[in-house]
């Protein structure tokens, strides 16, 4: 397995982890203090993503990390800065808004079923954008914040500061620019805080959504993420990504066993491997809740 792993490990009194100030709630990593708290005591999951990390938000510990403070591509993740700083500027939901040539990709050349000249609302757009990763939806919301397109830009990145992620850029709102870069730590902060934005939550999740296209046309879209559809998941905010440069990405806030975590999966190439991560990852948690449970009363 590449890079570091750390797994946390309660050994008697001690806690061997990378642990953090323990604060209930959607709330970013904060690394310094020690906290309470054990991680799942059963070996730890091999995973094929190149950077990983799952973080308890009970108690903010770490529980696995893998080249976690690497600053990589993000792809796609970058739509929920997007749609926060949209959200943010309060602009009508309802507002129609066309879709023009200003918002095709000429960097990475990618497919849209959004044609120039269709007209779709604000709300239809973010749902769009963050549940079926269409980049000429974010680019479009982006095209229409108050200010235009850079200033878009700009509220992405000042957000991002406020957040605390200080190592993160973003150069577009749809993430086809390889140099939107993060940590997965950093990471961890944005997905918090993209939970406390009730459509954020609800959009990222939704299975599947349709839009009229011309001529009366439904155009349907699955979510990128199929785990939102196996009902034996609990998530709370989905995003994948992918570019050549980043790999096949994935952020998720789930509930696994009543543990709040929130998963980052990065740079993962096989077409599967972030789904099999993030199942791995799951598994291994009830088993390890299931093992601790019989040690307690043995």
């Amino acid at each position: 397995m590449k890079g570091k792993l750390l797994v946390c490990l309660l050994l008697g009194p001690i806690l061997l982890v990378h642990v953090a100030e323990s604060h209930a709630g959607h709330s970013a990593y904060k690394p310094g203090r020690t906290s309470s708290g054990a991680a799942p005591s059963t070996a730890a999951p091999k995973l094929h993503s190149s950077i990983a990390l799952i973080y308890d938000q009970q108690t903010q510990l770490p529980l696995y990390t893998k080249n976690s403070d690497a600053l990589a591509p993000i792809a796609s993740i970058t739509k929920l800065m997007t749609a926060m700083v949209v959200l943010d500027a309060q602009q009508p939901l309802n507002e129609k808004i066309d879709i023009t040539a200003a918002d095709i990709d000429t960097l990475k050349g990618s497919h849209s079923r959004l044609r120039i000249g269709m007209s779709f609302t604000r709300n239809e757009l973010l749902k769009l954008a963050l549940m079926a990763s269409e980049n000429r939806a974010a680019t479009a919301l982006a095209r229409t914040y108050p200010g235009g397109y850079e200033a878009a830009i700009a509220a992405m990145n000042i957000k991002a500061r406020e957040l605390g992620m200080q190592n993160t850029r973003f150069l577009d709102s749809s993430g086809l620019n390889s140099n939107n870069v993060s940590t997965a730590h950093e990471l961890v902060k944005m997905v918090a805080a993209a939970r406390n934005y009730h459509l954020i939550h609800q959009y990222t999740t939704a299975a599947s959504y349709s839009v009229d296209g011309r001529g009366g046309r439904e155009i349907r879209y699955a979510n990128t993420n199929p785990l939102v559809r196996n009902v034996s998941w609990d998530i709370g905010v989905s995003k994948t990504g992918y570019i050549s440069e980043a790999g096949r990405c994935l952020v998720m806030e789930a509930v696994i066993n009543r543990r709040s975590v929130i998963i980052v999966l990065l740079d993962s190439w096989g077409k599967r491997s972030r789904i099999g991560d993030a199942t791995r990852i799951k598994k291994w948690m009830e088993s390890s809740n299931r093992h601790n449970r019989i040690t307690a009363r043995s």
